[in-house]
C-alpha cells in the first residue's frame, strides 16, 4: 500500500508540474495576445467615440468637419482637395497626445492650422500656412491631442488666440 501511495503522489507531482508549466504558458500567450489585438480594440473605441462629431465650435463659430482618425486619414489630409467652404474644416484626433507636425505637401490653397490639447484649449496656431511652404514643417514644441485645418483667415477674422477652449458637437 505504501508503494502505490508513494506512486499516486509521484504521478501527482508529475501532473501538478505540468499543469503549473501549462498556466505559466497559458498566462504568456494570453498576454502577448492582449498586446497584439489592445491597439485595435483601443482604436475602435477611439473612432466609436469620435464618429458622432460633427462640427467644432470654435471662436464663437460652428464648424462642420470631417474627421482624420486613420494614419491613413491623417496623411492624406486635405491634400489634393481643390477648395475648403468657409466653415467647413478637418479635425485630426490622435489616438495619444503628441508632438503633431504638419506640412502642406499637395495643397491647392492655403489654411490656418490649429492644435488643441486633452483639455480642449487651443494651444498653438499657424495662420495662413500657404502651399508653396512644402517642405516647411509647423507644430508646437508642446503635445497635441487634436489638430484642426480650416481655411487661412479664420483665425484673424474671428480673433481667435492660444488658450481659447473649443467644443465637439455631434
Amino acid at each position: 500500500m505504501v508503494g502505490l501511495t508513494a506512486i499516486i503522489n509521484k504521478f501527482l507531482m508529475k501532473i501538478s508540474k505540468k499543469v503549473k508549466n501549462f498556466s505559466k504558458w497559458a498566462l504568456v500567450i494570453i498576454v502577448i495576445a492582449f498586446f497584439i489585438f489592445f491597439p485595435k480594440i483601443e482604436n475602435n473605441f477611439l473612432k466609436n467615440r469620435v464618429n458622432n462629431i460633427n462640427y467644432v465650435k470654435i471662436a464663437n463659430q460652428i464648424i462642420k468637419v470631417e474627421l482624420a482618425i486613420s494614419q491613413e486619414d491623417q496623411i492624406q489630409g486635405l491634400s489634393r482637395r481643390i477648395s475648403l467652404k468657409d466653415d467647413e474644416g478637418m479635425l485630426f484626433i490622435f489616438q495619444k497626445s503628441g508632438l503633431n507636425y504638419f506640412w502642406m505637401k499637395e495643397m491647392n490653397f492655403p489654411i490656418d492650422i490649429i492644435w488643441i490639447n486633452e483639455n480642449f484649449q487651443v494651444i498653438f496656431i499657424q495662420e495662413d500656412v500657404q502651399p508653396e511652404s512644402f517642405p516647411e514643417i509647423f507644430g508646437p514644441d508642446e503635445k497635441s491631442k487634436y489638430v484642426l485645418e480650416i481655411i487661412a483667415g479664420f483665425v484673424r477674422k474671428n480673433n481667435l488666440s492660444v488658450g481659447d477652449p473649443i467644443e465637439f458637437l455631434p
